[in-house]
């Protein structure tokens, strides 16, 4: 199979998690705080995590020494806490979880299509073309109708 058509499927099945990840925070932010069911979303997944990461490192350990990583590259759990954190408020408001789920994806692209044109975080400059602008208003678009009309 091709290498294109795994990662198109890989980059779905995140998207499916995302959601149901969301869904079960917002659920659990019910019962809680938002800040308490963000707590105990990443110490779980934190904890999960630490025993992927032990089962890799023992799979690795035959092999030459692991590169070390840039401190800022750990950095990736801040964003995700505040993720975790304003999608627990979205999804229990008159957003709810399809509007906070395309207002996310929304905030995503526009932010990637920054990321790709001012080569931020070391990635490869990119120019943005008409078919990026025409993507990013019909996506908006789209979310709108999404939203408004509920």
């Amino acid at each position: 199979m091709n290498n294109k058509y795994i990662l198109s499927l890989m980059a779905l099945t995140s998207g499916v998690l995302l959601s149901l990840m969301i869904m079960a925070n917002s659920y659990l932010s019910l019962f809680t705080t938002p800040l308490t069911a963000s707590w105990l979303t990443h110490a779980i997944g934190s904890i999960f995590s630490l025993i992927i990461y032990l089962f890799y490192v023992k799979k690795q350990k035959n092999k030459a020494s692991t590169t070390r990583g840039k401190l800022l590259w750990y950095l990736g759990g801040i964003p995700g806490g505040f993720t975790v954190l304003l999608a627990a408020i979205t999804v229990n408001s008159p957003l709810s979880l399809s509007g906070s789920i395309i207002l996310m994806i929304t905030g995503q692209i526009l932010f990637s299509l920054l990321v790709d044109a001012f080569g931020w975080f070391g990635v490869t400059k990119r120019r943005i073309t008409h078919n990026d602008i025409l993507m990013c208003v019909l996506l908006i678009s789209g979310s709108s109708l999404l939203i408004i009309g509920k």
